[in-house]
């Protein structure tokens, strides 16, 4: 199969960019271990970091919603884009001020997301198997892990709340930062 002249182009500049900066990437993917154990090694403080991150980010993008919602008043919905700032903001000082009760009721959304996550990769699976075969399976199979974690975290509030988050987002810093490591060690071989 051939590629447009343009696509293979850009293709061949971002590999060269890749071979040039493997360095790069390798530090950045070594970084992203060692912070990703340290998550899964104290959950709890990554917990609390990642709600505190997030509280910082609703009251940021609140505030600045609200300076753009002042600005231009006269458009049109300028009620709900002022309801909108506001619960930003207000999202985003409860999160800083209360960062540990926070955390639980995001350790509840990310349960239910998971479940909801699981239902949907076995019925997608399910509908699908006869045009995937044997993969199929992988996916239901998949889909039945993410409602196992769901049941892990929502049966074990306030507990899970803990570690919950912090895990997750360590498992998907080392997983990413191994993956950049990969990408870092495949470009030197051909640099």
């Amino acid at each position: 199969m051939t590629m447009p002249p343009n696509l293979a182009e850009l293709q061949s500049k971002m590999s060269d960019a890749v071979r040039a900066h493997w360095k790069a990437f390798l530090i950045e993917g070594i970084v992203l271990v060692i912070l990703g154990f340290a998550a899964m090694i104290v959950p709890q403080v990554a917990s609390i970091a990642v709600t505190v991150m997030l509280g910082w980010m609703f009251f940021i993008s609140g505030v600045a919603a609200l300076l753009m919602t002042f600005w231009a008043r006269q458009t049109p919905g300028f009620i709900w884009s002022l309801i909108s700032a506001i619960l930003g903001i207000g999202a985003g000082i409860i999160l800083l001020t209360r960062p540990a009760e926070s955390t639980l009721t995001l350790t509840f959304v990310v349960g239910v997301y998971f479940l909801a996550e699981g239902v949907a990769t076995i019925m997608y699976a399910l509908q699908h198997r006869k045009e995937l075969s044997e993969r199929w399976s992988w996916m239901a199979f998949s889909g039945l892990i993410d409602i196992v974690i769901a049941f892990i975290i929502i049966s074990g509030l306030p507990g899970t709340a803990a570690w919950a988050i912090g895990l997750m987002v360590g498992i998907n810093l080392v997983i990413g930062g191994a993956s950049l490591i990969g990408l870092a060690m495949a470009a030197r071989k051909k640099a």
